[in-house]
């Protein structure tokens, strides 16, 4: 394999490479919350209900998760930026799509569909180009940061900025903003050269492809079916996870048989970087099932609008501002197993304010210290596990481990808003309060989970990158 030309240090190389990386993911994390606070008025226009709503955000944030494994094995096959510029075009045509539909399903294939497939397309290019051109562990660590910030910032940021453009223009107007912010990237993009030139004789292994894809949207959407039917939703969780056992057996298949799997099962022989995943995974099940369940309870049942919903998530995203512009500082004077514990632990604490101050407090403000502490817990520790995971791992298989990382982190958020999102609209007009106490108590036992994890990461872990391991 050729050498990638890293990127120097300092130069203006790295604002020009990271600018156009750092905004996709900002756009990509917005888009999945931003619909958040446009439930009431998105419901309205589209004669739909909040499921409705719900299910369209589960399905964009489940097609990006089912997809992003193949997206990153693709980015080898047809080049690493050919590969980001087109997931760019699929995700504005999906977002001018969106901004005219005239009802849930139209809705459904521009946002859910098109956004969803184009950002499987774009988001594994943008951490790979990351890791293949910031070769030094210090400068990868301070990319890592941007980029993850930027994505846990347009997570944070997604129901003030979706708020004030609903409220000011139209619901349909933030889809315009995306493409907007698409055309600026496709155009800060044109001087980005891809290190590594694409091998279009790479072999796709579209059966491994197909079964991961079926079985993380069966499980999923398993999980949505559950306030209408459990047999279903048993039905839809077993038929998932038999298609992943298929899954992962045509993966052993093809390895005995010395051809190229979809993902390799080396990914997973790494302890650390397996750990590293499953804090990945459960920060991303926090924060969107959070934007949901608050989102969903400010306006169904203490009837605000989008712009107030919005503001109130300010303090969510002023706390991983805050956290995130810290993060090189911390990891300079912190193990990053410390900084992803310390991270659980403030987050968790998040959830309990946000569980008992706002059930005794009848104003909308009671919300702001419980949601601050979320977004400092979770802005320190985005980007320790990135980087724990890429790092984990040499440049030939950065296109898996994207891949694979990308698709963790997505799966958390549609588990987080398909989890949280069915145990709260399951009672929210029938006995709201408890159905909103029951779906943080949820997220809290996710957020531990996390916490064990992060506690069974190895003391050793340097505090700003880890040694690759072959």
């Amino acid at each position: 394999m050729a050498q990638p030309t890293p990127v120097e240090q300092g130069s203006s190389n790295l604002r020009r490479v990271l600018a156009p990386l750092a905004l996709a993911q900002f756009i990509c994390s917005f888009a999945g919350s931003n619909m958040n606070v446009m439930i009431s008025d998105m419901s309205e226009d589209l004669d739909t209900t909040v499921q409705g709503i719900q299910t369209a955000i589960t399905i964009f944030l489940l097609v990006m998760a089912a997809l992003m494994i193949p997206g990153g094995k693709l980015t080898d096959r047809y080049g690493r930026k050919r590969l980001f510029m087109l997931g760019l075009i699929v995700y504005a045509v999906g977002a001018v799509m969106s901004a005219l539909a005239p009802g849930l399903g139209v809705l459904i294939i521009g946002n859910s569909i098109l956004e969803g497939v184009g950002t499987a397309m774009l988001i594994p290019p943008v951490y790979i180009l990351t890791t293949l051109l910031f070769t030094d562990l210090t400068s990868r660590a301070r990319a890592f940061g941007v980029i993850s910030a930027m994505g846990g910032v347009g997570a944070a940021a997604g129901p003030l900025i979706g708020g004030l453009i609903t409220e000011t223009i139209s619901w349909r107007a933030a889809f315009i903003f995306q493409a907007l912010v698409i055309a600026v990237i496709v155009f800060l993009s044109r001087k980005i050269t891809d290190p590594l030139p694409a091998d279009p004789t790479q072999p796709f292994d579209t059966t491994g492809a197909v079964l991961s894809a079926v079985g993380l949207v069966l499980v999923v959407m398993g999980i949505l079916a559950a306030d209408n039917s459990l047999w279903l939703m048993l039905i839809l969780i077993i038929t998932g996870a038999l298609v992943l056992a298929l899954f992962f057996r045509s993966v052993r298949a093809k390895e005995r048989a010395g051809k190229e799997p979809l993902l390799p099962t080396s990914l997973f022989h790494n302890r650390t970087s397996n750990l590293g995943l499953v804090t990945q995974n459960t920060q991303w099940v926090v924060l969107l099932g959070t934007s949901f369940v608050v989102s969903a309870y400010l306006q169904v049942v203490r009837g605000y609008n989008a712009i107030e919903t919005g503001v109130i998530f300010t303090a969510a995203t002023v706390g991983l501002l805050a956290s995130s512009l810290a993060a090189e500082r911390l990891a300079k004077r912190r193990a990053q197993r410390t900084l992803i514990l310390a991270g659980f632990v403030i987050t968790i604490a998040g959830i309990a304010v946000l569980l008992f101050v706002v059930r005794i407090s009848p104003t909308a403000w009671a919300f702001a210290p419980g949601l601050l502490l979320i977004g400092l817990g979770l802005g320190a520790m985005l980007t320790p596990s990135v980087n724990i995971v890429q790092s984990s791992f040499p440049e030939s298989l950065q296109g898996e481990i994207s891949g694979l990382s990308r698709s963790v982190s997505n799966l958390g958020s549609s588990l987080g808003t398909a989890i949280a999102g069915t145990i709260l609209v399951a009672g929210i007009t029938a006995t709201p309060e408890r159905a909103y106490g029951l779906a943080m108590i949820a997220l809290a036992v996710v957020g531990l989970i996390g916490l064990v994890a992060a506690g069974m990461l190895p003391r050793k872990l340097a505090a700003v990158g880890l040694t690759r391991s072959g």
